[in-house]
């Protein structure tokens, strides 16, 4: 996982760490961990995240440069 797109999220809108854990209901600390990759980035935070930045869970993993989330699934 390429951890500095989540910094660079983060940095794009000028939040904190803390803005960001808040937003997730986890502690600082923790999110902190998730950035620098100190701990592994559970998949519901991965989500989350794509849907907070409004980008692709692929673009957050580094698997595509394209930032553009997929439509959403018809239900």
């Amino acid at each position: 996982m390429t951890f500095h797109r989540m910094k660079d999220l983060r940095d794009d809108r000028d939040w904190t760490q803390q803005d960001v854990a808040d937003r997730l209901s986890v502690s600082r600390r923790a999110y902190g961990a998730y950035e620098t990759g100190e701990r592994t980035v559970p998949v519901n935070v991965v989500i989350t995240l794509a849907k907070i930045y409004n980008v692709s869970t692929d673009y957050i993993l580094g698997l595509t440069d394209e930032r553009k989330p997929y439509p959403r699934a018809k239900r």
